[in-house]
């Protein structure tokens, strides 16, 4: 039986190419997010195109009851998850903390931390029973900086980078690796979600230089997970050719 991967936030970007990703390499998938249609669509692709099995969950990481109902009672055809990809976040606004939306605030951290422990929550003690799994956690380099307007964001993600350490710590005893991705400037739908959906301010981030693309991301993730028993790989930090740090570019 093949290996089985579980990637949240699965309906686009980095979450989207990296089931696709692992689905090349031999894995069969379990999916989840908050949109049935491109569920749908991705599980349809993953059959067909890769031959996987695949398993589409919806359901909203902020919400444990939804994550413990749909994670927790998983068949035996595939509770025994080998690799667990935490992709599921988002930036919502861009403010100064005296200006900031409260909402905003809420949505970025329910998803980018709590919805993260959620579901390692629930996966990771089947891991340890059977002292094997690997956790890819996606960070980003606001995990490393922080940057005007993004303090809270960034603080998401600098807690995304000490929970990658936490666990590393409270599982090295289970043979369980875990591994930090973290990405600089990756055009997905990053940018439309800060924005709100206004595209033309989404696209202006990326003028002027070529920026990473989830594919690039999902090859990073691949790597990590490809690396032999003994090796854990257990940060990457992935940046465009032209991105010296969160706010340093060289544009054309």
């Amino acid at each position: 039986m093949k290996k089985i991967a579980l990637i949240t936030g699965a309906t686009s970007g980095i979450g989207k190419a990296t089931a696709e990703r692992l689905a090349k390499d031999g894995f069969d998938i379990i999916i989840t997010g908050r949109r049935k249609e491109k569920l749908q669509e991705l599980e349809s692709l993953l059959q067909k195109e890769y031959k996987a099995e695949v398993l589409s969950l919806e359901f909203d990481v902020r919400n444990y009851a939804e994550v413990e109902k749909h994670l927790g009672n998983l068949s035996e055809r595939w509770k025994n998850i080998d690799v667990l990809v935490n992709n599921a976040g988002l930036a919502v606004g861009l403010n100064s903390i005296q200006e900031g939306v409260v909402d905003d605030w809420e949505r970025m951290i329910d998803t980018n931390i709590k919805g993260l422990l959620y579901v390692t929550r629930i996966i990771s003690p089947v891991m340890v029973s059977r002292k094997s799994g690997h956790i890819i956690n996606i960070g980003s380099i606001a995990s490393r900086e922080v940057y005007v307007n993004g303090g809270v964001y960034c603080a998401t993600k600098h807690a995304v980078k000490a929970l990658s350490e936490g666990m590393r710590l409270d599982m090295v005893n289970y043979g369980i690796k875990v591994t930090l991705v973290c990405p600089g400037a990756a055009e997905t739908e990053f940018s439309l979600v800060r924005f709100k959906g206004d595209g033309s301010r989404a696209d202006k981030v990326y003028d002027g230089f070529v920026p990473l693309t989830a594919d690039d991301v999902a090859d990073a993730i691949s790597y990590a997970v490809s690396a032999p028993d003994h090796v854990d790989v257990q940060d990457i930090l992935l940046m465009a050719k032209a991105q010296a740090s969160a706010t340093v570019f060289h544009k054309e």
